[in-house]
C-alpha cells in the first residue's frame, strides 16, 4: 500500500476539502470529478471556485481528468460522490485500484433501488472477485467542508470493521484541527449519516413554518430516538448514535447555517416547490433520495417512523407542510421510551 498518495473521487464542496486537508498534510493527493470541464477549470484556477471558492491548491494537490490516472497508486482511495452515482464510478475504481487499496466512503445516502449502504454497495462489486478481501471503511461525523477548509476545529469518525484499518486511517487523516476517533459500527455509522439528512429537512420545514427553538428541539431529538430505532434494527449498535456521527452530525445539520438538507426544508415551508428548489442549487441534498430510500426500508421492515413518513409525504406526495406538522402532533399520545 502506497499511504503517501490519495485520490479523492468527487470534486464537489466536501471532496475538495477532504483533498485540501491531505494535501496540507504533504501527502499528494489527486482529485477527480466527472466534468472534464470542471476539473480544467480546477488546474487554471488553482481552486474550487464552483464549490469551495477562496482556498488556494497546494502543490501536492492536483485536479485529474482521468479516473486511471487519479486512483493508479494510490493507497487510500475516498469516495465522495453522490449515492446515486455512487455504483457505476465505483464499479471502475475498483477494477484501477492496486492490491490492496484501503476505499472510503465519506457518502452520506443509501441507494434507492438496492436499499444499501455505499460500502455495501462498494462489496458487491467485490462478491465473485478471487483477489483479497477489499479493505473498506466509512469517514462520518459534523463536518461541514467549508468549516474544514478553513481549519476550524472538527471531530469526527472513522469506520472499520478491521481495527488496523481504523487506525491506519485515523492516522492518516489526523491533524492539528481534524481529530479523528475510531469505531467498528460501520453500519451504525452510515445509517446515522444518512438519517439524520432526512430529519434536517424536517427541522428547516419548521424554521421555514416559523415555529421557533421548541420545535426544532423536539424535532432533534424525535428524529434521533427514530434513527436509533431503525439503526438497532439493522443491526448498528446504540452507542454509536449518541456520537458524532448520529447526535453531533444531527445537531450540526438541524441547525448549521451551511446545510443543504436543512436549506431545503426552510424553502419548503416557505412555500417553494421542490423542484424550483433543486433548480436554485448547484450542490446535492443527499437528504432527498435518502428519504425514498429509507421510507422504502422502513416499509419492507415494518418500523415505526413518523418524521421520516412525513417528510416523504411533503417531498414525494405533494403534502401541504403545515398538515405534516398537524399529523405529526396529532398522532396518538405514548410514553417517550416507545
Amino acid at each position: 500500500m502506497n499511504d503517501e498518495r490519495a485520490a479523492i473521487i468527487g470534486a464537489g464542496s466536501w471532496g475538495t476539502a477532504l483533498a485540501l486537508l491531505l494535501a496540507n498534510k504533504g501527502i499528494e493527493t489527486r482529485l477527480w470529478g466527472h466534468r472534464p470541464e470542471h476539473i480544467k477549470l480546477l488546474h487554471r484556477e488553482g481552486q474550487n471556485r464552483a464549490y469551495l471558492p477562496g482556498f488556494r491548491f497546494p502543490a501536492s494537490l492536483h485536479p485529474e481528468e482521468s479516473l486511471e490516472k487519479t486512483v493508479a497508486g494510490a493507497g487510500v482511495i475516498v469516495m465522495v460522490v453522490p449515492s446515486h452515482a455512487y455504483r457505476q464510478i465505483f464499479s471502475q475504481v475498483g477494477e484501477l485500484a492496486q492490491e490492496g487499496a484501503v476505499f472510503v466512503s465519506a457518502t452520506k445516502g443509501i441507494e434507492n433501488l438496492s436499499l444499501k449502504t455505499m460500502t455495501q454497495v462498494m462489496g458487491d462489486s467485490y462478491h465473485d472477485s478471487d483477489s483479497s478481501p477489499p479493505l473498506f471503511a466509512v469517514l462520518s461525523g459534523p463536518s461541514f467542508a467549508k468549516e474544514v477548509a478553513q481549519k476550524v476545529p472538527t471531530a469526527i469518525t472513522i469506520g472499520s470493521e478491521r481495527d488496523d484499518t481504523a487506525q491506519f486511517l485515523q492516522n492518516f487523516f489526523s491533524t492539528d484541527y481534524f481529530r479523528v476517533y475510531t469505531s467498528s459500527d460501520v453500519i451504525g455509522l452510515e445509517i446515522s449519516a444518512a438519517l439524520k439528512n432526512i430529519i434536517a429537512i424536517a427541522a428547516g420545514i419548521s424554521d421555514g413554518l416559523a415555529f421557533g427553538a421548541n420545535a426544532r428541539a423536539a424535532l432533534i431529538t424525535r428524529g434521533l430516538a427514530e434513527m436509533t430505532r431503525l439503526g438497532i434494527q439493522l443491526g448498528a449498535q446504540q452507542e454509536t448514535f449518541f456520537g458524532l456521527s448520529g447526535l453531533g452530525d444531527l445537531v450540526l445539520t438541524c441547525t448549521g447555517e451551511l446545510s443543504r438538507n436543512r436549506y431545503v426544508g426552510i424553502e419548503l415551508g416557505r412555500g417553494r416547490s421542490l423542484d424550483a428548489i433543486l433548480d436554485s442549487m448547484n450542490m446535492v441534498a443527499e437528504g432527498i433520495k435518502t428519504t425514498k430510500s429509507v421510507y422504502d426500508l422502513v416499509t419492507s421492515l415494518g418500523a415505526e417512523m413518523p418524521i421520516l413518513e412525513q417528510v416523504y409525504e411533503v417531498l414525494y406526495e405533494g403534502k401541504d407542510c403545515g398538515k405534516a406538522v398537524q399529523d405529526l402532533l396529532s398522532r396518538d399520545l405514548k410514553a417517550e421510551s416507545s
